[in-house]
């Protein structure tokens, strides 16, 4: 039985895991927050929802970018290049984001007779963004949990493997990653050089799979 609301934007980690756990995700949801790049990603979202005949629904949250603070809502110039492990990486955090798409895809999830919220962080995340760590995931858990009748969950099981291992299951499933976006600055093409871009590029080349995204000069 399918029991499971998967929050997709559209970039590797949450198309692989689609695939991953098609047989559980019985809607599959996007929120455009107003950021860089959801105009890029949530077409590939829906793109792949349709292609496995999964109900997929666009939610509008522009109200964080109108009140909250982070390179994401500034342009693509305001976007940082360099690695995740660079400190300026921190102006791509939204914060809270997570928690506040997590307590909606709660409320739909219950809605509809689901009982769990999948969401595709990673190990890679977990310096930088503290709505992906571990002990957040846990917690968050519990106070949906507590605060729903079904007792909805999150499942959130890439949380303990990189980014590569992701590819590498989305190998295994045939995915064509050209088909997702992951960088910030939600251009035209891929800027490549972004911590996003870079992340992807290595990613894939640690899969052993041929890259075949557009990047900039």
């Amino acid at each position: 039985m399918k029991n499971a609301l998967l929050i997709l934007s559209g970039g590797m980690d949450s198309v692989t895991m689609l695939y991953d756990y098609i047989d559980e995700i019985a809607l599959a949801i996007s929120f455009d927050y107003g950021s860089n790049h959801n105009d890029k990603e949530i077409p590939f979202a829906q793109y792949h929802c349709k292609k496995l005949g999964v109900l997929h629904l666009t939610i509008p949250l522009k109200f964080m970018r109108d009140n909250f603070t982070s390179s994401l809502f500034s342009g693509a110039d305001a976007i940082p290049e360099g690695s995740y492990a660079d400190t300026n990486m921190k102006s791509t955090v939204v914060p809270f984001r997570n928690g506040i798409m997590l307590s909606i895809a709660a409320g739909i999830a219950e809605s509809r007779g689901l009982t769990k919220v999948m969401m595709a962080n990673h190990f890679g995340d977990h310096d930088i963004y503290p709505d992906c760590r571990d002990n957040f995931v846990k917690y968050m858990s519990d106070a949906i949990s507590a605060g729903t009748y079904a007792g909805i969950t999150i499942d959130a099981p890439y949380t303990k493997i990189s980014k590569a291992e992701i590819a590498r299951r989305g190998k295994m499933l045939s995915i064509d990653y050209s088909q997702t976006w992951s960088c910030y600055k939600g251009e035209s093409i891929h800027c490549g050089k972004c911590a996003t871009c870079i992340e992807r590029k290595a990613a894939l080349s640690e899969a052993g799979i041929k890259d075949t995204t557009v990047y900039g000069a």
